[in-house]
């Protein structure tokens, strides 16, 4: 199944393979990464799509929030229809 993760990290040199190396880590793909600036200029924006079972999700991102740069970590649902 396909998640889409929302990350906020400090914008820190290093701080994007930090994260992606986690996921390396994991043996988890990434299939899409896009990072964007903020309103505030010492705070980035990850949002990252990955294909992977619910639980190792769940796993990666209590990690994910663990990492030193990492501000916030969202993992939005969709509503079935």
């Amino acid at each position: 199944m396909k998640h889409t993760l929302s990350i906020l990290l400090q914008n820190e040199s290093g701080a994007l393979m930090r994260v992606a190396g986690l996921f390396a880590a994991r043996h988890c793909n990434i299939d899409s990464l896009t990072v964007a600036a903020t309103r505030d200029p010492a705070v980035s924006q990850l949002t990252l799509v990955m294909d992977g079972a619910d639980d190792t999700v769940e796993q990666i991102i209590k990690q994910t929030r663990k990492l030193v740069d990492v501000i916030d970590v969202s993992h939005p649902t969709v509503a079935a229809p």
